[in-house]
């Protein structure tokens, strides 16, 4: 059957031009010829879509996930060259666009993801982002749906059982967030089945003393216990109903499986454990456990720390974000190849951080919390709100007055 080519309407209007501006302004471009030079794939002499042109597109495919891909690429070679001062840039083809995004690959964008996308909250204006001067976190996973092609079902896999599968190709992905204002600041893709914490493990290095990691009940293994704990940060982390616990204390210790019983005490890590319920609010579970390595009752009470906890669900939004409102409803990434399924991937996280920073810095001038804008009109206000400089062709649409003063 033949599919109808998606487009961005009657005409993109001057005001989409400046998604390509402003995601230039959030990583710059200085940074972005640094991680493709890092990868040996920055363009070497002056193309007509030069790599760095083709990371910022691959940024704002998941602004326009039902648009085709020579007219996203389009508006972002049009912003570029409106935010330099250049002419217009000539037209390029679908395929010319696939051929840069192969050379170019997924891991410049991952790059850019640990040297951009950095935590945002302000201690002052957020103080629920932090306790006891430390900075919340989350850390949380979901499955994502692929286009359904042979080489992505073989590197990522589909659900179903050893003698069956169903539906399409799916990976799952891990993001580290910030409580406070949403902003992703480590993610990883990997396959279907594979070991969730395999793809933590890339996500450990963004934490740092001074932050306290939520996280809930799928990462509390002695092993996952410390190498979490050997960033620097402090944890609060959901224990399975499972788990036995030596003395039943407040004070436990945790230990490693798979050596003997000398060996295990050794290296055993002492935690703080605290069990409460919630009576009274639907779903709840019947008893909830938590394990942490603040020790301390009186520094960190066991009430504030169940309060605290539950800012865990967090993240959960952040994969709301992420799946329904950045992408519009738009259930499949839609890269035909394993490589540019990661770096559809990167390219969408970083797009999610763009819009969570531009937030942040409007909730800053209005003097208020990040909670208190929309994320969905921002995204709107990233694909839409005009260029503060560049040419105007005589035909641009008027368009709505910023959400940001």
């Amino acid at each position: 059957m033949a599919r109808t080519k998606a487009t961005l309407g009657s005409g993109a209007r001057l005001a989409d031009y400046l998604s390509a501006s402003l995601l230039a302004r959030v990583f710059p471009a200085e940074r972005v010829h640094e991680a493709l030079d890092a990868h040996r794939v920055n363009s070497q002499r002056i193309r007509r879509f030069p790599a760095v042109a083709g990371a910022y597109y691959t940024m704002a495919l998941s602004l326009y996930p039902e648009a085709a891909y020579e007219e996203v690429f389009s508006v972002v070679a049009q912003g570029l060259a409106w935010a330099r001062g250049s002419e217009q840039p000539p037209p390029v083809s679908k395929s010319s666009i696939s051929a840069l995004r192969s050379r170019m690959g997924a891991a410049p964008l991952r790059d850019l993801i640990r040297s951009c996308c950095l935590p945002l909250a302000d201690p002052v204006r957020q103080p629920r982002g932090f306790y006891k001067g430390l900075r919340l976190m989350a850390i949380d996973g979901s499955r994502l749906e692929l286009a359904d092609e042979v080489d992505v079902a073989t590197a990522f896999g589909r659900p179903g059982s050893r003698t069956s599968v169903a539906g399409y190709p799916q990976a799952q992905c891990v993001v580290l967030a910030e409580c406070a204002t949403h902003a992703i600041v480590a993610a990883e893709l990997g396959p279907y089945r594979g070991d969730e914490w395999e793809l933590c493990q890339w996500l450990l290095g963004a934490l740092e003393p001074g932050m306290l990691l939520l996280a809930d009940r799928g990462f509390n293994g002695f092993e996952h216990w410390q190498q979490a704990l050997a960033s620097g940060a402090q944890l609060l982390w959901r224990a399975t109903e499972s788990r036995l616990l030596p003395d039943g204390s407040y004070l436990s210790r945790i230990e490693p499986t798979g050596v003997g019983k000398a060996a295990a005490a050794a290296r055993a890590l002492q935690v703080r454990v605290i069990e409460y319920q919630l009576p009274g609010v639907p779903d709840a579970a019947p008893r909830y456990r938590l394990m942490t390595s603040l020790l301390d009752p009186v520094q960190a009470p066991a009430l504030e720390l169940a309060a605290l906890y539950h800012q865990r669900w967090q993240v959960e939004a952040v994969f709301d974000e992420l799946k329904t409102h950045l992408r519009q409803g738009r259930r499949v990434l839609r890269s035909k190849t394993a490589e540019l399924v990661r770096q559809e991937f990167y390219g969408w996280v970083l797009a999610h951080y763009a819009v969570r920073w531009l937030l942040h810095e409007g909730a800053a001038r209005c003097g208020q919390a990040d909670e208190w804008l929309s994320f969905t009109a921002h995204v709107q206000l990233l694909r839409r709100e005009l260029p503060r400089s560049g040419a105007f062709p005589p035909s641009a649409a008027q368009t709505p007055p910023a959400l940001v003063p």
